[in-house]
């Protein structure tokens, strides 16, 4: 079969995320042209790369290449439905989409999936749940995948000192997640520490241009001794600093229905307290990978619990690793094939 997927948003390729931070959407588009050529595909990839190249079989190349006008039997288009129409002759058309459903309820996305009828492909259950579009149209629900640096068969290098990591977008929550730290968690677990990726904050606390919001979290941070702000880094280094804490904090969010820096962690054995809305959800198995709590009290509670018993955060890690021992790519690959098939 031949496959062309096409993705009109960052300059990237599939080998980016092993040296330098990369998007959890823009990770997934990089990772399953490999899988289906693996899978005996001929795969074309267009996007804004700065130019042609081939990895794992696959032919990247720019967006305004002459290729992009011949025939393909299958065009994936990500995440923006107008990609749909990027190839003119396809046999079928699909719409890989990591947003919240609303987003395709506008009237000229509506027109588009009229016109091409595509299967629709969504990252997280939750996204399936909350779509109430043309029910003609095939759906499915991509399976958890991660890169392969996440799921190395490798030991926890658990640090010692009680260690929490935060990735999501600062303003999804982590101010209510200082405060949980403050009130919480450091009166019970005095020595830990939390350590939280973001560029934005990092850039805020380096004196660079920030939103309003960011400041006033970077301002909060800066009186902070147990916190710790950290530029995200590729791939390797992310899979590290996960297998060195103790616990991932996901306060979570509703128009968060991907989750995908927490399919990572989990992937390396990394115990998680996630807020019980979003993706995130159906990114752990309660109680086993990690807890959902109802409200922010919980939160706090099961946070300071787990930071001060480490054989729990051990126990939890390996059921979070065995679980996602089968979340790679080729099986996100062969799970599309079907669709497609």
């Amino acid at each position: 079969m031949h496959i062309t997927l096409v993705d009109d948003s960052l300059p990237f390729d599939a080998s980016t995320s092993a040296s330098q931070p990369l998007g959890g959407a823009e990770k997934s588009f990089a990772a399953l042209p490999g899988a289906l050529v693996r899978r005996g595909h001929t795969v074309r990839v267009f996007n804004r790369c700065h130019w042609g190249l081939e990895s794992e079989g696959a032919r990247w190349e720019t967006l305004d290449s002459a290729t992009r006008f011949s025939p393909t039997d299958v065009l994936i288009a990500f995440r923006k439905p107008a990609l749909l129409e990027f190839v003119r002759q396809a046999q079928r058309r699909v719409l890989w989409t990591t947003a919240p459903v609303r987003t395709l309820e506008k009237k000229s996305t509506q027109a588009l999936l009229e016109a091409h009828r595509p299967a629709l492909v969504f990252t997280s259950e939750s996204q399936r749940q909350a779509w109430r579009g043309n029910p003609t149209l095939p759906v499915m629900v991509l399976p958890p995948a991660v890169n392969e640096a996440y799921r190395k068969e490798r030991a926890s290098d658990r640090v010692q000192t009680p260690r929490a990591i935060v990735t999501t977008n600062p303003t999804h929550g982590l101010a209510e997640v200082l405060n949980v730290w403050i009130g919480q968690v450091l009166p019970q677990v005095p020595e830990a520490e939390l350590h939280i990726y973001s560029i934005g904050l990092h850039q805020a606390l380096r004196g660079e241009a920030a939103s309003p919001d960011l400041l006033a979290l970077a301002g909060r941070i800066a009186q902070l001794p147990t916190v710790s702000v950290l530029y995200p880094r590729g791939d390797d280094a992310m899979a590290e600093a996960y297998r060195q804490a103790w616990v991932h904090l996901y306060p979570s969010h509703d128009d968060d229905q991907t989750a995908f820096t927490l399919l990572e962690s989990q992937a390396t054995g990394l115990a998680a307290v996630v807020g019980a809305r979003g993706a995130g959800l159906s990114r752990i198995e309660n109680g086993r990978t990690g807890y959902a709590v109802p409200d922010w009290e919980a939160f706090g509670n099961v946070t300071a619990m787990m930071l001060g018993n480490e054989a729990i955060v051990r126990e939890i890690g390996l059921e979070a690793k065995a679980r996602a021992k089968g979340w790679s790519w080729d099986a996100a690959a062969a799970a599309l094939e079907s669709l497609l098939s």
